[in-house]
């Protein structure tokens, strides 16, 4: 059981907050990471932001240098306009980047490793999109779907392929970033077990062990790498499709 890699995603209920039915809601230990993850970034911004200092300690610089990597990426994909949304786009970044970062610590639990969490998260996105495309434009927000000066012969093919295209855009970024943190955190589970298994093989067994415990080092080092990098794709996603809300139009 310790070496199974996939033992580490199971979720496991602490106590029962509500019934309702044949319904159970519970309180998991993917709950008490999220709420860890809350706390941390609710810690982080209030430390950060207390002395407003002009000459900023490091956690204000880190705060700054946040706030500025979110803003400018809102503005590079949306414009000035796009700052509206910058409170959703720095709580999502900040969220799935504080809950990939805490599933690298031994014994602790991958949030995003479960597609139902980064599949909420992706329909938040495409749902705030739709809500906001519509509020804003109206019935212009269609012209998502049209792109303009295409003859009509060609928007009877083009149009669905749009449709569909902006359907699979939910599926393709939670897959992705579910894919990625699970993937990850079982290779990295296989090659610690193989230094279990090679290290109770005696002194050759261990001299054995020290290629897949290089291995290990080295694929750990690089998915704390993939854990920013995939916040950040899920960030710069999000304000690309924030985009289609603000200027639907082709």
């Amino acid at each position: 059981m310790a070496t199974d890699p996939i033992h580490q995603f199971q979720i496991k209920n602490f106590f029962t907050v509500a019934e309702a039915g044949e319904t159970t809601i519970s309180f998991t230990n993917s709950s008490l990471f999220m709420v860890a993850a809350v706390s941390i970034i609710l810690a982080f911004v209030l430390l950060g932001t207390r002395k407003k200092s002009i000459i900023p300690d490091r956690i204000q610089s880190l705060v700054e240098m946040t706030y500025g990597m979110v803003a400018d990426m809102l503005r590079n994909a949306a414009g000035n306009e796009g700052m509206r949304f910058f409170p959703l786009v720095f709580s999502l970044f900040t969220f799935v980047l504080t809950c990939n970062m805490l599933g690298m610590f031994p014994y602790f639990f991958t949030v995003t490793s479960h597609i139902i969490i980064t599949g909420i998260l992706a329909m938040l996105v495409i749902g705030t999109v739709i809500v906001y495309g519509f509020y804003k434009n109206g019935l212009g927000f269609l012209k998502l779907f049209v792109p303009s000066g295409v003859p009509l012969p060609l928007l009877v093919l083009l149009v669905p392929i749009e449709i569909v295209s902006f359907l699979s855009r939910p599926i393709s970024l939670s897959v992705r970033l579910f894919a990625n943190m699970l993937a990850g955190h079982i290779t990295i589970k296989i090659f610690a077990g193989f230094i279990i298994m090679l290290g109770s093989a005696g002194i050759g067994g261990i001299v054995g062990a020290t290629l897949p415990l290089a291995l290990t080092i080295a694929i750990t080092a690089l998915e704390f790498l993939v854990a920013f990098l995939q916040a950040y794709v899920f960030a710069i996603l999000t304000c690309m499709y924030l985009n289609d809300a603000l200027h639907p139009s082709h």
